[in-house]
C-alpha cells in the first residue's frame, strides 16, 4: 500500500501550541530548526471532532468529541475503541488522532485549554531531591525530543480468545494498534534530576483518571527508565498537535516496545520505589496467567494475580492481515490476475521483526514478504527539529513502530487454496505460534493470523477469523456455530483419521439456552410488535425469547420479563441467572434476531433522554444513573451508600416492596456486575437515594465482584439504575398485590438474616407509621454478631407506640456473654413458638440461600402452603 506521506515531500514547519512557552533554544551541536525538506512519513490528514455523539452526552465524558467511525467495544462507557482495520490500514504508517485506538478503564478528565500550561505532576518516592513540577515547566527547562512510536493494546485480537472461551477481557479485534509522532521529554532526564536512593528499583506511575478502584496506576523498572534505548517518555503532543482528551490531554507517559497500558495517561505522579506497583490496576489487569488456570479459579485464589511472574511488558510478535479485508470479493471471471496481500507486524522490547512469511497450505510451505520499515526513514534524517521536538533517532537502532508488508499471489493458486496464513519473526528468532496460549484475560493473543477463502460461483470469498466487539462474522464463529474444536490444531475442521483430544484449554460446556434445530429469523420490527405484557419478547445473546409462559411463575414478578419486552437483556439476565435458569431458556427460545437487527438493537440507547425533569427516577426498562454522594460505615462490613438523584425535587419512584437493580462494571472485563437491592430511604424522600450494603471482603471466603466494585467506588462516581422489580407490593392497610393479584393479609412473618433485612425493614416501616393500619408484623432476625444486626436502632424506634403491633425477635449464633437475646439459628422450635400458621398470614423471607431452603422445608412442615411463603 502507498504511503500517504509519500505522494509528496512534505516542509517540517513547526508551530507550537500558542499558549505554552517555547523549548529551550537549539544549538548547532544538537541541531536547529529548519523548513528543509525532508523525506519522512508525516502525519495523515486529520479532521478534529468538534462535536460530541449523541451516544456520550448522556455520559461522563459529554465533553468529548469523537469520531463515529470507531467501533465501540465496551458499549457506550467507558470509551474503548478500534478503528475499521481497513481504515486504519489505509491511513499509512502514522495514525490520526481520531482513529487512534483508545483504552479508558472509566470518564475522561476534563482538562480546559487555559489549564494546560499549569497541569502539576510530581516525582516523589525513593528520590533525594522530590519534583513538583508544570507542564510549563517541563517543557521550558528540559530538552523536548519527537520519536514515531506504535503503541498496542495488550488485547488485540483478544476476540479469537473469546471465540474458544471467554476470557475475562472485552472483544479487541486486530486494530487495537496505532503509531503517531510523539512529542516530549525523556522520563530518565526527570529521574535523574529527582537522584534516585541506591534501594529504587522501580518506577510507579499514576494517572488522574479516578475509578472504582483508585486511580488508575502501573509501574516499570527504573533501569529500563534509565537505558536511553528503550526511549520511555513523557509526550504532551501526538502528531504536531496537543494531546486530545481520550489519549491523555495534556500529559502522559508513552513506553515503546511495551503494552499500551504501561503508557499512563493523564499522568499526575512518577514514584520511584523499590517494589513494583501496588495498584490495583497493576495486578489485577495486563497479566497472562498459566493457560490451565480458569476464570473461575482465579477468582477464588488471588495469589495467581500477585506473582509478578506473570505481568506483561514487552509486546510480543504479532501480525495481521489487512487486505484481503474480511467479506472481501475478487471475480474470477473478469479480475485482476494478481492480488497484492497486505498487512502489519509488530515486534516488542525494541525487537526488529526480520522476516513476515506467508503460506497458502496450511504451513506445508511459505513465502517471504516484502517488508517496508517506515520507522527507518527517520533515522536517515539528524539533526532535524519535528514539530518542538529533538527528532531522537539517527542513534538508536531500536524499533518502536509497527511495518507494514505485502506479497502478490496470482488469483488462480488463491482459488486453489482454502485459506492464508501469516505470520512473523523477530531478530531474536520469536516467531508467532500456530495454536493459540489462551488465558483468563485473553492477552497477548499472537498465534498465525487466518483469513479463509470460499469459492462461491465465479468470486473468492474471503473471511477473517472474527469481527471486534458483538459484531457478527469471521470463521471462527462459524466453526464454532457447527460444533468444532478451535482448538484441535487444525482451526476446527475435522481431519479424516483425526483422534478425539482434549486439549490444555477445554471448550466452553455451557448450558444450552437454544432450541436444538430452530432456525426462524427475527427481525428487530417483529421484535418490537411485542413490546407488550401480554406476549413480551425479549432478546439474550442474539436470541429471541417468548416470556408470556412464565410470567406468572417467574420468580422475580412479570415486571423483570415485561420490563425486558423488545430490548436486549443480556447483561441483566447473565449476570443474575443460575445455571437453573439458563438451562430452562430452550422452552421459551423462539429465533434468533438477524445481523442487520443485531447491530440495531445494540444501538438502542440503554437510558432515558430528556430535556425535561422527570418527576421520578427509576424505570423499569431503562437505566439511569445516579451519582455516589457520600458513604457512611455502620459496621466493620456494612455502609450506606447514599446517592443524588437527578434534580433535587425527583423521588425514586419505588413502591413498598419492591426492589431496584444496580448495574457496575468490572474495570477489567467491562462485564456487567448486576445485583438486586431494597433502598432504606423513604421511598417519598426527593433528590436521594439510600442503600445499605453488606460488603464480602475477606480474601479467605472469596470476596465478592459487587462488594469490591462498591468498596472502592469513589464518590461523584455515577452508577446505574433500573427498576421497580419485583412480584410483591404492599399497598397498605393489610392489602398485597402478589404478581398483579391482590390479597388481603392480617399479619406479615418476618424472617430474614444479615442484609435481608433491608427489604423487611421497608415494608415493616411502612405498617408501622399508618397508625390506621392494623395489620400486625413479626420478625425473626438471625445474625452471627451484635454488629451485624441492622437497621436495630431504626427498628426500635417504629417499635415504640406500637408494641401491640409489633414483634422483633434477634438471635445471634456467636452471641457475646452479655448478650440477653436469643442464641442459635433460626429454627423450627423459633418458628413454631412465634409464628402461627393461618390463612391470613403472610411469611415474607430474605437472607442468605441457606436460610432460605432451611425455613422453606420447616414451613412446608408445620402446614404452610406455598402461596402463603414470599421470598424476595
Amino acid at each position: 500500500m502507498e504511503d500517504p506521506a509519500q505522494d509528496g515531500r512534505s516542509q517540517l514547519i513547526v508551530e507550537k501550541h500558542e499558549q505554552l512557552p517555547p523549548s529551550p533554544p537549539q544549538t548547532e551541536e544538537n541541531g536547529s530548526e529548519s523548513s528543509e525538506e525532508v523525506d519522512i512519513p508525516l502525519p495523515p490528514p486529520t479532521t478534529t471532532p468538534t462535536e460530541v455523539l449523541d451516544l456520550d452526552k448522556k455520559t461522563p465524558d459529554a465533553h468529548v468529541p469523537r469520531d463515529p467511525r470507531l467501533i465501540r467495544l465496551t458499549g457506550v462507557h467507558p470509551f474503548n475503541v478500534e478503528a475499521p482495520l481497513s481504515a486504519l490500514f489505509n491511513e499509512g504508517f502514522l495514525t490520526s488522532p481520531e482513529l487512534f485506538y483508545v483504552r479508558n478503564h472509566g470518564a475522561v478528565p476534563e482538562v480546559k485549554d487555559e489549564e494546560i500550561p499549569d497541569w502539576e505532576f510530581t516525582v516523589e518516592g525513593l528520590v533525594e531531591k522530590p519534583l513538583s513540577l508544570t507542564l510549563r515547566q517541563l517543557m521550558a527547562e528540559y530538552e523536548q525530543i519527537t520519536c514515531p512510536i506504535t503503541l498496542v493494546c495488550a488485547g488485540n485480537r483478544r476476540k479469537e480468545q473469546n471465540q474458544v472461551r471467554k476470557s475475562k477481557g472485552f472483544s479487541w479485534g486486530p486494530a487495537g494498534l496505532s503509531t503517531a509522532l510523539f512529542t516530549g521529554v525523556a522520563m530518565s532526564d526527570l529521574i535523574k534530576k529527582a537522584r534516585p536512593c541506591k534501594k529504587a528499583k522501580y518506577v510507579c506511575m499514576e494517572g488522574a483518571d479516578e475509578l472504582p478502584n483508585g486511580f488508575y496506576g502501573t509501574s516499570v523498572k527504573l533501569n529500563w527508565v534509565m537505558d536511553p534505548n528503550r526511549g520511555m517518555m513523557l509526550s504532551y503532543m501526538m502528531n504536531g498537535e496537543m494531546l486530545r482528551p481520550d489519549h491523555g490531554k495534556p500529559l502522559r507517559a508513552v513506553i515503546p516496545g511495551q503494552i499500551g497500558g504501561r503508557s499512563v495517561k493523564w499522568l499526575k505522579k512518577l514514584i520511584v520505589t523499590a517494589a513494583p506497583s501496588d495498584n490495583w490496576y497493576h495486578i489485577y489487569d495486563n497479566r497472562v496467567l498459566p493457560t490451565m488456570i480458569s476464570p473461575e479459579l482465579s477468582a477464588n485464589e488471588p495469589k495467581w494475580w500477585v506473582d509478578e511472574r506473570y505481568a506483561i511488558y514487552d509486546l510480543s510478535t504479532n501480525s495481521a492481515i489487512a487486505f484481503p479485508a474480511h467479506e472481501e470479493q475478487v471475480s474470477l471471471s473478469d479480475g485482476p490476475e494478481k492480488y497484492r496481500a497486505k498487512g502489519y507486524a509488530y515486534g516488542g522490547g525494541g525487537r526488529r521483526v526480520t522476516r513476515v512469511e506467508l503460506s497458502l497450505d496450511k504451513g506445508q510451505s511459505w513465502r517471504l514478504a516484502d517488508i517496508d520499515y517506515p520507522e527507518d526513514r527517520y533515522r536517515d534524517v539528524p539533526d532535524q527539529i519535528l514539530y518542538g521536538g529533538r527528532l531522537d533517532m539517527s542513534w538508536r537502532e531500536s524499533c518502536f513502530c509497527w511495518c507494514q508488508w505485502s506479497l502478490d499471489f496470482s488469483v488462480s493458486e488463491l482459488a486453489d487454496a482454502k485459506d492464508i496464513v501469516v505470520r512473523a519473526m523477530d531478530e531474536s528468532m520469536n516467531v508467532q505460534p500456530k495454536d493459540m496460549y489462551w488465558s483468563v484475560l485473553g492477552m497477548m493473543n499472537n498465534p498465525w493470523f487466518r483469513v479463509t477463502i470460499s469459492r462461491e460461483h465465479d468470486y473468492l470469498r474471503f473471511e477473517h477469523p472474527t469481527q471486534p466487539a458483538l459484531m457478527p462474522g469471521g470463521w471462527m464463529e462459524r466453526v464454532k456455530k457447527a460444533g468444532g474444536d478451535l482448538m484441535n490444531g487444525h482451526w476446527g475442521e475435522k481431519v479424516a483419521g483425526e483422534e478425539e483430544r482434549r486439549d490444555a484449554v477445554e471448550q466452553n460446556e455451557e448450558i444450552s439456552m437454544t432450541k436444538e434445530g430452530l432456525k426462524t429469523e427475527i427481525t428487530i420490527d417483529e421484535l418490537r410488535k411485542h413490546d407488550n405484557e401480554q406476549d413480551p419478547w425479549f432478546v439474550v445473546n442474539g436470541q429471541v425469547y417468548n416470556g408470556a409462559a412464565f410470567l406468572k411463575d417467574h420468580p422475580g414478578g412479570a415486571q423483570s420479563i415485561i420490563s425486558a419486552a423488545g430490548l436486549d437483556s443480556t447483561d441483566e439476565f447473565m449476570a443474575i441467572h443460575s445455571e437453573t435458569a439458563k438451562a430452562m431458556m430452550p422452552t421459551y427460545h423462539i429465533g434468533t434476531l438477524d445481523s442487520s437487527s443485531k447491530i440495531a438493537i445494540s444501538e438502542t440507547p440503554s437510558a432515558i433522554t430528556s430535556d425535561s425533569p422527570r418527576p421520578t427516577f427509576l424505570n423499569p426498562r431503562f437505566w439511569n444513573t445516579a451519582r455516589l454522594h457520600s458513604k457512611k460505615q455502620i459496621s466493620s462490613d456494612t455502609i450506606i451508600f447514599t446517592f443524588t438523584l437527578e434534580h433535587p425535587t425527583q423521588t425514586l419512584g419505588l413502591p413498598v416492596g419492591q426492589h431496584l437493580m444496580i448495574r457496575l462494571r468490572d474495570p477489567v472485563s467491562r462485564e456487567a456486575i448486576i445485583r438486586p437491592y431494597t433502598p432504606i430511604s423513604e421511598i417519598t424522600r426527593a433528590g436521594y437515594l439510600e442503600v445499605l450494603i453488606k460488603l464480602y471482603l475477606d480474601p479467605a471466603t472469596n470476596p465478592g465482584k459487587m462488594s469490591k466494585a462498591m468498596s472502592a467506588l469513589p464518590l461523584g462516581h455515577g452508577v446505574d439504575f433500573k427498576g421497580p422489580i419485583g412480584k410483591f407490593t404492599y399497598l397498605g392497610k393489610g392489602l398485597c398485590s402478589i404478581n398483579g393479584t391482590e390479597k388481603r393479609v392480617r399479619k406479615f412473618a418476618m424472617i430474614c438474616g444479615g442484609s435481608g433485612i433491608t427489604p423487611i425493614f421497608q415494608v415493616f416501616r411502612a405498617v408501622m407509621r399508618d397508625k390506621d393500619d392494623s395489620t400486625k408484623c413479626t420478625i425473626l432476625n438471625g445474625n452471627r454478631l451484635v454488629g451485624d444486626i441492622l437497621c436495630r436502632e431504626d427498628l426500635d424506634a417504629l417499635l415504640k407506640g406500637n408494641e401491640g403491633r409489633g414483634e422483633i425477635i434477634h438471635t445471634l449464633t456467636r452471641a457475646p456473654e452479655c448478650w440477653e437475646g436469643l442464641r442459635g439459628r433460626i429454627n423450627a422450635e423459633l418458628v413454631q413458638k412465634h409464628i402461627e400458621c393461618s390463612e391470613d398470614t403472610l411469611v415474607l423471607i430474605c437472607g442468605p440461600e441457606t436460610l432460605e431452603k432451611s425455613i422453606h422445608v420447616v414451613l412446608k412442615e408445620q402446614g404452610w402452603k406455598d402461596d402463603q411463603i414470599l421470598f424476595f
